[in-house]
């Protein structure tokens, strides 16, 4: 079995087995990570759903991303991946939430966030916390490299509780 593949067995294992659920709010990933969890057949007792949030406007309307977050740092930035994060844990009521924002390429990037750069939160009860990534590679690989991070490090955060 693949490192991937183990990851993400450890981390439905770990939601299992403490009777959690989880949801994403995804915006570079596209879905991807969502895809990645549903190709496991009976997730839907721990997987109620995820926010693909691509533009600004689905990050406000839909997860309550606040607009002067948005002009102030930009949709790539750690505030934002926070507040997608609750967002998607309070219209899903889930009890944890991974959120995913970042320039998967090949055009977008600038000299402070250059392309590859993906800022990733997780929310869950009494806890928070987001980091900053540079992903290295073409858009398939930024995306891939997106989603095995947010999975290993989910999987740790419950290992952790």
């Amino acid at each position: 079995m693949a490192a991937r593949d183990e990851k993400l067995q450890e981390l439905i294992r770990s939601l299992r087995d403490q009777k959690l659920t989880v949801g994403f709010a995804e915006s570079c990933t596209g879905g991807a990570l969502s895809a990645f969890l549903t190709e496991q057949a009976g997730i839907s007792d721990i997987f109620l759903g995820s926010v693909v949030s691509y533009s600004n406007e689905a990050k406000v309307d839909l997860l309550g991303v606040r607009r002067d977050t948005l002009m102030q740092e930009g949709a790539v930035s750690e505030s934002v991946a926070r507040q997608m994060a609750h967002g998607v844990r309070r219209q899903l009521k889930t009890d944890w939430s991974v959120a995913v924002t970042g320039i998967a390429g090949p055009t977008g990037g600038t000299p402070t966030k250059p392309v590859g750069t993906v800022c990733i939160a997780i929310a869950g009860p009494s806890f928070e916390e987001s980091r900053k990534e540079n992903f290295s590679g073409d858009r398939k690989a930024i995306q891939q490299a997106s989603v095995d991070y947010s999975v290993r490090w989910l999987a740790e955060v419950l290992d952790r509780k």
